[in-house]
């Protein structure tokens, strides 16, 4: 045992010994074997994660990324063509508002606009900018583009291109492109897929059409010189235009102390300038779609909630943009249907009302809007030949007029006489016909043109739904209106007629 004990301790100090010697030896010190371990497990790691060639160092192949893939498919088909898209939402007046802006930034960027459906009334809702809750732009895009596949399924898509004329701007001032084409070809997905109302018997093309637009949401983020996702909203951001201000200074509609505490939010706003933020020169310049997500803007305590470009005195290009798109009219189909409705079936000088009843935003707004009719109605009354004519467009159902100012008009036979359309009436069914005909919206685009398009695409799908016209042709009688027009305070639907009348659009039709 002695011996033992003995050998034992020789061998501890022989070995205590060599490790002397060994750590003597700075290179091969632990820390510096486990620094060359690291190092070559880091790189073994990035080799296999990115798959990376000698002929390929530091990017991802295309086979890694199915986006850059798609990309590099679609620029062969459009080379050196830029796009540019958004996430419309809320009521048709509001998209019809977003649609305008997009067409500035499209002018400004020097990009393609990827026309957007209508969407359902509020099928995508925004949120509020005011109270710094809404939706970021991942989030938006990838709802809107969710609901444009839902569209697609029912046979109710309507391209936003079907209902209002943008023959003035296209492509005198900007190219544009429809969404369902552009769809297609980035997705590289079969063309006929616009027209198919059936898309839950064809998964595979679903599902497919899912992942493209999540990559195309930015949801797996940018991809270098293919897409630029805009991060900015209404929260952090306020677009300007060669305003000649400073740019990325303080906007000055800010959350005030008491939102910040109770929401606990930190959110600044700041001014920049759209062009040096994403226009050439910049990380977005290069990607061939640039991706926003909403562009709705508003006036809001001596600022703009988004986007600030009323005027660019310093480029006539873009002015004459501003100026020629201020008013957008419906296409001609829609316009002659409300004209012809005032001269055929009223056959009289009337008065238009507009009246929101069941949308509890403009609750508030009732008695002001009713007491603003009635003075109108009792000056016509004193001053006009009887029956006063009256359109009415209002969202309350006729049968639950009763015991409401619109039942008390319509009782009154010797006084007033009451006009009004509805979706069954055959004016209406027949003007949708004929615009699921028409196809405006897949006529225009300089891709559909340099890709012969239009032998690809069906022109004439057929639709499962009828598109819903109704608010379009009232809008077009109220425009026709000589007596005058009373609408509800703060309705966006109110001011698009104002401008239609502003515009004197029935005359014109």
């Amino acid at each position: 045992m002695k011996n033992a004990a003995f050998n034992l301790d020789k061998s501890t100090t022989k070995s205590s010994s060599w490790l002397k010697k060994k750590q003597a030896q700075p290179l091969k010190s632990p820390l510096s074997l486990f620094l060359i371990l690291s190092l070559f497990l880091f790189v073994f790691l990035f080799i296999s994660f990115f798959k990376i060639t000698p002929n390929s160092l530091f990017s991802k192949t295309i086979a890694d990324n199915p986006l850059i893939s798609q990309c590099t498919k679609f620029q062969t088909l459009a080379p050196g063509e830029k796009f540019l898209w958004y996430a419309p939402h809320s009521g048709f007046s509001n998209q019809l508002s977003e649609f305008k802006n997009g067409i500035l930034m499209a002018g400004i960027l020097n990009r393609t606009l990827i026309v957007p459906p209508v969407l359902d009334h509020h099928a995508v809702a925004l949120g509020s900018c005011p109270k710094f809750r809404v939706l970021g732009p991942k989030e938006i895009r990838v709802s809107v583009w969710d609901h444009v596949l839902d569209l697609v399924k029912t046979g109710s898509y309507v391209s936003m291109a079907d209902i209002i004329d943008i023959s003035s701007l296209v492509p005198s001032s900007i190219q544009v492109i429809d969404f369902r084409v552009f769809a297609s070809l980035w997705c590289n997905v079969n063309m006929d897929f616009t027209c198919a109302n059936d898309l839950n018997a064809q998964s595979s093309l679903f599902d497919s059409l899912k992942l493209c637009g999540s990559m195309l949401s930015g949801i797996d983020g940018n991809v270098d010189k293919c897409l630029y996702a805009v991060d900015e909203d209404c929260r952090t951001t306020v677009w300007t235009y060669k305003n000649g201000d400073e740019d990325r200074v303080f906007d000055s509609f800010q959350p005030d102390e008491q939102l910040k505490k109770k929401k606990k939010i930190s959110y600044v706003r700041r001014r920049q300038d759209v062009y040096k933020s994403l226009g050439p020169g910049s990380e977005a310049g290069s990607a061939t779609v640039l991706a926003f997500g909403s562009l709705f803007t508003a006036p809001y305590k001596g600022s703009e909630l988004h986007i600030d470009i009323h005027e660019a005195q310093r480029d006539q290009r873009i002015q004459s943009l501003i100026d020629n798109s201020e008013f957008l009219p419906f296409v001609p189909e829609i316009l002659n249907a409300g004209k012809k409705f005032a001269l055929e079936t009223i056959k009289a000088p009337f008065l238009c009302a507009q009246l929101r009843l069941l949308d509890g935003q403009f609750k508030n707004h009732w008695k002001a809007t009713f007491q603003g009719l009635k003075q109108k109605l009792e000056v016509l009354k004193q001053s006009g030949s009887k029956p006063v004519h009256i359109f009415v467009m209002t969202d309350l159902p006729q049968g639950n007029w009763t015991r409401s100012f619109l039942g008390d008009l319509a009782s009154e036979l010797n006084h007033f006489k009451l006009h009004f359309l509805r979706e069954e009436d055959e004016v209406v069914k027949k003007i949708a016909k004929n615009l699921a005909v028409a196809g405006h919206g897949l006529r225009f685009g300089s891709v559909l043109r340099s890709f012969n398009g239009e032998s690809k695409m069906k022109m004439d799908c057929s639709h499962q739904r009828l598109p819903d016209i109704l608010l379009y042709i009232e809008e077009s009688v109220c425009s026709c209106a000589s007596l005058g027009f009373v609408g509800t305070a703060g309705s966006t639907i109110a001011e698009s007629i104002e401008l239609m009348r502003k515009s004197d659009v029935c005359s014109k039709s």
